[in-house]
């Protein structure tokens, strides 16, 4: 065979495995920070919930026809109450705490979406017939159960389970109102053990399921020097004995639990730490050997997955946004959320038509404690956020901009001294926050944008800024976007708008655009 034909021949192979691949879901299944998922599935029809910390409203649920394509369509809650830490008060907040871990259940016709806060000393249940519409039940009681999963029985009896390392199992009273007094045991002393004796994180993050009569507990934990690993056990009863394996461990995709499909089919959710962009969903497939779930392609996580191919996650997830409304539209769409609960006399979309209006209304010292930053996920491998900026009505010491927020968050903005408007850069490696570059502005209307690049763990973003809307200049130094634990969240692009010496300016916001690319621009 000539090279001629050995050329036409390599191609084609290349163009069908291409095709192939194209046509079939990539691994992660959203490349962006949707972390301790909690999947149900109700006909055909997949749900699921996942955590968003300090953000209001919080655990956003979202939906899916095939495990892949999901798109945001309700949050359980608008608020989890209100305290000092909940509303950014008196110097304290919830960064990196409000709510954690949910857990998804489906039972007689009702959902029932549950999660815990140390920040409101509670666990929380929130009760619906429809998760897009509600109406919503809520049950509130203490203490907080830590990485809780619960578990209708056959019986009528409903189990929590919760805790670290050594698990705790109890009843729940019928109402769901507390824990049944007397019920409470330990249900696995040693949760971790198949993982071996030298751990680093205690077995969390249960989610308990039964199927064909057996007991099956998901859990993560992460021996020293190793990553972090599933950890699976099975009982034919609830009381036990339970024996246990390792379930994966591979990439440090863990945490999560198992799903099935209408044909038949079984797949768990999982998710992996990524770096600046969050902790981001994978789905492996899972066959069944001996009354085990395997998970995985001989152990390992794989990149395709026979199921549809992955669409953008916009509008799905996050979205762009002109703030235009028509009548009876709500006046944030879901992708957007705020940082810490807001105050609603502080912000609107009415009050100019297709802006979004940021009012100050006290005063503050730091970005991280101003109330009312806009929110939405960053996504990856690469995504741009940018926003066109009306200052005309700032008063004297006010900030406003666009950020990427996360405790080494960075920013471009407008800040108002002395009478004259100068665009500023701001960054905070190692938390400090430092203003690196500012560029008087003589004019009032500012383009900024923000460009992430998260590929291969990249984990760096720049910022620029334009006068006309065409030609852009980029500010500041690149900076580092690393996940920290105070915050336990991926960067997220944020409009902010902050008063540090006099109340009653207000900036707005023409729209906000967010693509999946960046320009590359030095």
């Amino acid at each position: 065979m000539n090279n001629f034909f050995k050329s036409i021949i390599l191609s084609s192979i290349i163009i069908c495995t291409t095709n192939a691949q194209e046509n079939k879901a990539q691994n992660p299944i959203i490349y962006a920070d949707v972390p301790d998922a909690s999947m149900v599935r109700v006909g055909d029809t997949y749900y699921m919930s996942s955590t968003t910390m300090h953000m209001s409203p919080g655990l956003p649920i979202m939906k899916s026809k095939d495990l892949v394509n999901w798109e945001l369509i309700n949050y359980a809650y608008d608020t989890l109450g209100h305290n000092d830490e909940l509303d950014l008060e008196n110097g304290k907040n919830m960064y990196g705490r409000g709510s954690w871990a949910s857990c998804l259940r489906y039972h007689n016709g009702k959902f029932y979406v549950s999660t815990f806060s140390a920040t409101s000393g509670k666990t929380h249940i929130f009760i619906t017939k429809n998760l897009e519409k509600g109406p919503w039940e809520i049950i509130e009681f203490k203490p907080a159960y830590h990485d809780h999963s619960i578990l209708f029985d056959d019986d009528g009896k409903i189990y929590m389970v919760w805790a670290a390392g050594k698990l705790n199992i109890a009843e729940l009273k019928e109402d769901l109102s507390g824990i049944k007094e007397g019920t409470e045991r330990v249900l696995i002393e040693n949760a971790s053990a198949p993982a071996g004796d030298n751990i680093m994180l205690g077995a969390e993050g249960s989610q308990l399921f039964k199927i064909n009569g057996k007991y099956y507990l998901f859990n993560i934990t992460w021996p020293r020097g190793g990553m972090r690993t599933v950890i699976i056990h099975r009982a034919d009863n609830i009381n036990g004995p339970w024996e246990g394996r390792v379930g994966l461990q591979d990439l440090g995709v863990a945490q999560g639990g198992l799903i099935d499909t209408p044909d038949g089919r079984w797949f768990s959710y999982l998710f992996r730490d990524n770096g600046g962009v969050g902790r981001i969903p994978y789905i492996v497939p899972v066959t069944w050997e001996d009354g085990w779930p395997v998970l995985g392609e001989n152990g390992k996580v794989p990149q395709s997955l026979d199921l549809p191919a992955n669409k953008s996650l916009i509008p799905g997830i996050v979205n762009s946004d002109d703030f235009n409304r028509k009548k009876k539209e709500k006046d944030l769409p879901l992708v957007w959320q705020w940082n810490h609960n807001p105050d609603n006399s502080l912000w609107s979309v009415k009050e100019r038509k297709g802006y979004l209006r940021l009012k100050t209304g006290r005063i503050d010292t730091t970005f991280f404690q101003a109330k009312n930053t806009l929110t939405q996920r960053t996504i990856g491998p690469e995504s741009t956020g940018s926003t066109l900026l009306d200052v005309s009505n700032m008063k004297e010491g006010d900030f406003a901009g666009l950020c990427l927020l996360q405790k080494e968050f960075g920013l471009v903005g407008i800040k108002l001294e002395n009478g004259t408007k100068k665009i500023v850069m701001m960054s905070a490696p190692k938390g400090e926050p430092k203003e690196v570059q500012s560029v008087p502005l003589n004019q009032n209307n500012i383009y900024f944008k923000a460009e992430c690049d998260f590929k291969d763990k990249t984990d760096k973003a720049n910022f620029f800024y334009s006068l006309d809307g065409k030609s852009w200049t980029r500010i500041g130094d690149t900076i580092n976007m690393p996940y920290t634990l105070p915050h336990f969240m991926g960067y997220r692009f944020g409009l902010f708008n902050y008063a540090t010496k006099n109340v009653g300016g207000y900036v707005d916001f023409d729209y906000f655009h967010i693509s999946e690319q960046i320009s590359r621009m030095n």
